[in-house]
C-alpha cells in the first residue's frame, strides 16, 4: 500500500478550471478516472486524513501511486473525457455497470447480405440490431415463430444456409412459408431486406401499419372469394396480436421512454431499467454495483444516475442501439443538462431526462423502483444460498478478527424505539452463514432510561446481560424444554424468548452489536461482569459499515467487496429488520389499549376495526361523527362514545 502523501501534488499547481483525473499505480495503469468542476477542490479530497475516507477511496489512494489531469472547457467536455478515459483503460475502482444476469436478446444481423434473426446472449457487436431483453430464451423462440409468419425472413445458421443454397432446395422453413428462401433465390437481396425491415419495425413499436395492411389484404382476398388465403391472413393477424398482447401497455398516450430506478443500501445499489416503445414494456434490464463514495446517499444516487447514463447510453450508441427521446428517473443526475447535451448530441435529436412526479409516469416509476428493491433482494439471496460464498465468508472473518477457528454461530442484536418511547431489542441467530429463526429473540427493554445515544448504550448493555447471564451454564448443560417456560431474569420474565420454548443449544463463537464504540464497551462491560471470555464481541456502525472492537480507538475496515462484510451487513440487517416488527407490534398495541381503552361497548374487535379503517390513533382522532358513524359495525351511539372520549382525553 502506497502512502498518499508521497505523490500528493502541492496544492497550488492544481488548476480550478474543470478537468478530468487519472490515478495511476505504480505499474503505471489507471486505477480510477474521475470528473470534476474544479480540480484543486476534488483532488484534496482524496489527501485528507485516511480515516476520514469511504474505504474504497481509502482503498484506491493506497493502491495508486500516481495522479495526473487534463484541463477542458466545460462540464460537457469533462463527462465526455471521463467516459471516454473509462472505456479505453476499464478502471478498476470505477463502477461497472454490469446486468445482475445474461438476459437473451432477439439479435438481427444487419451486418449481412441476407439478414438473419437469433437468439444471442453476450457482449452486443456493431452492425447487430437487438431487441429486448426478454425474460426467457423460449419467449423470443415463440415470438420469432409467430412473427415469421407475417415477416418470413431467414432464421438459419450461415452453415445450414450454404448447405441448402449447395443442395438447390430450402429447408422446411420454407416448404412451409415461415422462410422466404434467399438460399434458393426465391427472393433477392433487395426484396429479403424489405422483410427484415418490415420485422424491425414491427419490433420497435410501429405495430399499427402492419396490422391495418394486413387486415386490408385479408377483406380484399373474401371479396374475390379467395378464402385459402383470407384464414391465412387471419391466421397471421392472430399471430400479430398475440405478439401485441404479450406487451402491457402503460402509457395509454404510446409514449417512447426509457424508466430507470434506484434503489440501495450501504454497501450496493440495484439499477432497474424499463424499456418503453409505442406506451408498451418492450424490455427490462437490470444491474447491481457497489455504491459509489459520497457524503450523502442522495448524493450517491444522483453520482450513479449520471454515470449509468453516460456509459449505458454511449456504449448503446457505439452499437447503434436506439437512445430514447424521453429519460425518466427516480433521482435526478448530478449534472443533469450537461448529460442531456451530451445524449442529444449522440441520439442527434432532443434529449429529456426528468423525475416524473404524477400520473402515469409516476405510477410506473414506482413499479421499476419495487424491481430495484426485489432485484437488490435476490442479488443478497442468490449469494446467501451460495455454500462456497457462505463458506469464503466465515473464513475472512476469521482471519480478519484473528479467531482460532471460523464463526459457526454468529448472534447480532439491535435495538428499536422512537425518541426513547417502546424500546425494544432483538437478536437474530446464523449457523453456517444461514439464519436460525428457531433462535430468534425478541426483548422490551425495562432498564434503559432516557433517550437518544445514551439511551442505545444502556439498552445494549441490558440485552447482552440478559442473553449472557446463563452463557456458562449453556455450554455444559444439556438443552431442554423448560428452560425458558416462564423463566425470570432479575425477577422479571423474559419477552417472548422463543417460539420453540426451549433455550439457546449452543454459545455463539461471534456476537454483534449494532453501533459503534459506546455500544461495543457498553456490552464488553457486561462480558467482564459475567466472566464471559471466550465470545468474540464486534460492533456494526450503519454510515461506513466499520467494525469496531472494544476498547479500540480506531474501526477495522474490511474491503467493501469482501464476502465477509456483506455476511455482516446481511445478519445486522435482518437483526434490524426483527426488531423494527417487533417496535411496530408493541407501538400499535400501546395505542390501541392506551387510548381506546375504557370506552363502553368497544371491544377489541372493533377497536381492530376503527385502527384498521384511519391507519391510527392519531387520524380517528381527527375524524368527525360522521366518519366514525361510518365505519363498519359503528352506530350513532357507539360512534358518539368514541368522539366524546378522544376529544375529552385531548382537551
Amino acid at each position: 500500500m502506497a502512502d498518499p502523501s508521497t505523490y500528493r501534488p502541492a496544492a497550488g499547481t492544481i488548476p480550478t478550471q474543470p478537468g478530468v483525473y487519472r490515478f495511476r499505480d505504480e505499474h503505471s495503469r489507471v486505477v480510477y478516472v474521475g470528473k470534476a468542476i474544479n480540480l484543486r477542490s476534488r483532488l484534496s479530497n482524496y489527501f485528507q486524513d485516511l480515516i476520514q475516507l469511504h474505504p474504497r477511496t481509502r482503498q484506491m489512494v493506497q493502491t495508486a501511486a500516481s495522479v495526473e489531469w487534463t484541463v477542458v472547457g466545460s462540464e460537457v467536455e469533462a463527462l465526455q473525457l471521463e467516459y471516454t478515459w473509462i472505456k479505453k483503460y476499464d478502471p478498476r475502482f470505477n463502477v461497472k455497470y454490469r446486468d445482475d444476469k445474461s438476459y437473451p436478446y432477439l439479435a438481427v444481423t444487419m451486418n449481412e447480405a441476407f439478414p438473419r434473426a437469433f437468439v444471442y446472449r453476450g457482449a452486443q457487436r456493431k452492425g447487430i440490431r437487438y431487441f429486448g431483453p426478454y425474460s426467457h430464451a423460449w419467449a423470443i423462440r415463440e415470438t420469432l415463430g409467430l412473427l415469421t409468419r407475417v415477416f418470413p425472413m431467414r432464421t438459419c445458421t450461415q452453415g445450414v444456409f450454404n448447405r441448402h443454397a449447395q443442395l438447390g432446395r430450402p429447408c422446411l422453413l420454407g416448404y412451409i412459408d415461415k422462410c422466404s428462401a434467399p438460399c434458393v433465390n426465391k427472393v433477392t437481396a433487395p426484396e429479403h431486406m424489405d422483410i427484415v425491415r418490415g420485422l424491425i419495425s414491427f419490433l420497435a413499436g410501429n405495430t399499427a401499419p402492419v396490422t391495418k395492411r394486413l387486415q386490408q389484404q385479408m377483406h380484399e382476398a373474401a371479396e374475390s372469394m379467395d378464402f385459402e388465403k383470407a384464414a391465412r391472413l387471419r391466421d397471421d393477424l392472430a399471430a400479430i396480436s398475440k405478439v401485441m398482447e404479450r406487451q402491457s401497455v402503460v402509457f395509454t398516450d404510446g409514449t417512447d421512454a426509457d424508466v430507470i430506478a434506484t434503489f440501495g443500501d450501504e454497501l450496493e445499489m440495484s439499477i432497474q431499467l424499463f424499456h418503453i416503445r409505442d406506451g408498451r414494456v418492450r424490455g427490462q434490464r437490470g444491474f447491481v454495483v457497489e455504491k459509489p463514495a459520497s457524503s450523502t446517499d442522495v448524493d450517491a444516487e444522483a453520482e450513479l444516475v449520471t454515470d449509468f447514463l453516460m456509459q449505458f447510453y454511449g456504449d448503446a450508441a457505439e452499437r447503434e442501439a436506439e437512445i430514447p427521446r424521453e429519460i425518466l428517473v427516480s433521482v435526478a443526475p448530478a449534472t443533469g443538462p450537461e448529460v442531456e447535451q451530451l445524449l442529444a448530441e449522440l441520439r442527434e435529436g432532443p434529449v429529456h431526462i426528468r423525475v416524473p412526479q404524477r400520473g402515469e409516469k409516476r405510477e410506473l416509476m414506482e413499479t421499476v423502483a419495487g424491481n430495484a428493491k426485489e432485484a437488490l433482494r435476490q442479488h443478497k439471496l442468490k449469494r446467501q444460498g451460495d455454500l462456497t460464498t457462505r463458506s469464503a465468508a466465515l473464513q475472512q472473518l476469521q482471519e480478519a478478527l484473528f479467531m482460532d477457528d471460523a464463526p459457526l454461530r454468529i448472534e447480532c442484536t439491535d435495538i428499536s424505539h422512537i425518541q426513547g418511547t417502546d424500546v425494544v431489542a432483538s437478536l437474530v441467530v446464523f449457523e453456517d452463514g444461514l439464519p436460525k429463526k428457531s433462535d430468534y429473540r425478541r426483548y422490551r427493554i425495562k432498564e434503559a432510561a432516557g433517550d437518544g445515544h445514551s439511551n442505545d448504550v444502556a439498552s445494549i448493555a441490558e440485552v447482552t446481560r440478559r442473553r449472557f447471564l446463563r452463557h456458562n451454564q449453556d455450554k455444559t448443560a444439556v438443552p431442554d424444554a423448560e428452560e425458558f417456560d416462564g423463566t425470570r431474569f432479575d425477577d422479571e420474565k423474559v419477552e417472548e424468548f422463543t417460539t420453540t420454548g426451549k433455550r439457546f443449544a449452543y454459545p455463539p463463537q461471534l456476537y454483534i452489536v449494532d453501533g459503534g464504540l459506546p455500544q461495543v464497551n457498553a456490552a464488553q462491560e457486561i462480558f467482564d461482569e459475567l466472566g464471559i471470555n471466550d465470545v468474540m464481541l464486534i460492533g456494526l456502525a450503519k454510515r461506513l459499515e466499520e467494525v469496531w472492537l472494544p476498547g479500540e480507538d480506531e474501526p477495522l475496515i474490511l474491503p467493501r467487496n469482501s464476502q465477509a462484510l456483506y455476511l455482516l451487513q446481511h445478519i445486522r440487517d435482518e437483526a434490524h429488520r426483527f426488531a423494527i416488527t417487533y417496535h411496530r407490534q408493541q407501538r400499535s398495541k400501546r395505542l390501541r389499549v392506551s387510548e381506546l381503552d375504557g370506552i363502553p361497548g368497544l371491544g377489541t374487535q372493533r377497536k381492530s376495526e376503527l385502527v384498521k379503517h384511519f391507519g391510527s390513533v392519531k387520524k380517528l382522532r381527527e375524524a368527525g361523527l360522521s366518519d366514525i358513524e361510518a365505519v363498519k359495525g359503528f352506530g350513532p351511539g357507539l360512534a358518539q362514545k368514541v368522539y366524546n372520549h378522544l376529544h375529552s382525553q385531548g382537551s
